[in-house]
């Protein structure tokens, strides 16, 4: 009995340990050594996990095993670039390598694929290229799928959100390796679309936020009877908007358009921040599934950190909301092992993957990783 009564306690002892931790955190800056160990932390745990970057991962409920360069770890090896930008470890750069090598800098499906999830891994291929341009092996593959998709012309092929982060950037940074501007006018075409015309429009200009995909638009509601806003789908913009800041030159045509999707994003999302300094994984419906979500506030983090760093967020609005968020999820989602809890798994909407705990391991656990890097990453560049 007692054996019993000590099961049930031990987790809300930890919550109440993890609130009076977080609540002596609060919206005081973290520091930049702290920040950068909580990433390596979560890093090292998934790089010693995953010690084979080529080896498949399974996906027991459905039966099958997954290539390692499909969405979910295309979006991991995003933040380990961007984490190398910080920490200069050549072990993160031959852990790319060697993920690329194996997968012969393929794109998941073959080149035909206009799937914008298999053109994910690409964002790591060209930056890798762009590293030792003496490969152009490294963006062969990539280039030749992006130019059948061009061909098509199309701009139809980004039906849901996500696809925004998963394949805009590399168009964009196409153009940077090319010199030519059609992949980033093309890119930004097919934004279009998927904005204003999909389903109708996904980005609702009232609300700032944006339907996951033409299944949520009106008259589809949350319980609660409002819009239902996905965190991570909201998230996969506002990462799609921060690289597409990061890879356009200055002068670039339609960068106002992304700076003000961003800012305007940022502005909507601070109303929207929990207690505890994350987000609900439905925006808009904290009854829906509520509790803290790393995925989607990881990726709002990133935006908001890099908004403020680039003199688009106004700081001593945006700094308190920063602090709370990342401290937030330091405390109460990171494991003393490096584990990340509270990831919601893959799917489209709130409902999906629950019950997200502090225990429970998403189906795939790198795009979480990914996005928490990102986020840690422009953290510590504030200054």
């Amino acid at each position: 009995m007692k054996m019993n009564l000590r099961k049930l306690l031990f987790p809300i002892i930890c919550m109440l340990l993890v609130a009076t931790a977080y609540g002596a955190q609060g919206e005081s800056k973290p520091k930049k050594k702290d920040v950068l160990k909580a990433v390596r932390l979560a890093n090292d745990y998934f790089m010693n996990k995953w010690s084979d970057p080529g080896e498949e991962i399974p996906y027991p409920s459905r039966n099958k095993n997954y290539e390692t360069h499909v969405w979910t770890r295309a979006v991991y090896f995003e933040g380990l670039m961007d984490l190398y930008s910080i920490d200069k470890q050549q072990r993160y750069i031959d852990y790319a390598e060697q993920w690329g090598e194996f997968h012969n800098w393929q794109v998941r499906g073959g080149v035909q694929s206009r799937d914008a999830d298999n053109h994910c891994a690409g964002q790591t291929y060209i930056m890798l290229y762009q590293m030792d341009p003496s490969k152009p092996e490294r963006i062969a593959k990539i280039k030749e799928s992006i130019d059948l998709m061009i061909a098509t012309g199309r701009v139809d092929y980004w039906t849901w959100i996500d696809a925004v982060q998963m394949a805009m950037p590399v168009m964009a940074l196409l153009s940077n390796v090319t010199g030519d501007r059609i992949y980033a006018e093309k890119a930004h075409e097919m934004y279009l679309h998927t904005k204003n015309v999909q389903g109708g429009g996904l980005y609702n200009s009232r609300d700032r936020l944006w339907w996951r995909d033409k299944d949520f638009v009106p008259p589809y509601t949350e319980p609660n009877g409002k819009d239902c806003y996905w965190s991570r789908g909201n998230g996969w913009i506002v990462m799609a908007m921060v690289r597409m800041l990061q890879i356009l030159p200055e002068d670039a045509p339609y960068r106002d358009q992304y700076e003000e999707m961003l800012v305007d994003m940022c502005n909507a999302l601070v109303e929207l921040q929990r207690e505890d300094g994350l987000w609900n994984v439905s925006l808009h419906d904290p009854t829906h599934f509520g509790g803290p979500e790393l995925s989607g506030t990881a990726m709002f983090l990133q935006g908001m950190a890099y908004g403020v760093n680039n003199g688009l967020l106004d700081a001593k609005k945006f700094n308190p909301v920063i602090y709370k968020g990342w401290n937030g999820m330091v405390d109460i989602c990171l494991h003393p092992n490096g584990f990340l809890g509270y990831v919601q798994g893959t799917g489209k909407e709130p409902k999906e993957a629950q019950p997200v705990t502090y225990y429970r391991e998403p189906d795939f656990d790198d795009y979480g990783l990914g996005a928490f890097i990102m986020a840690g990453v422009e953290i510590y560049k504030m200054k």
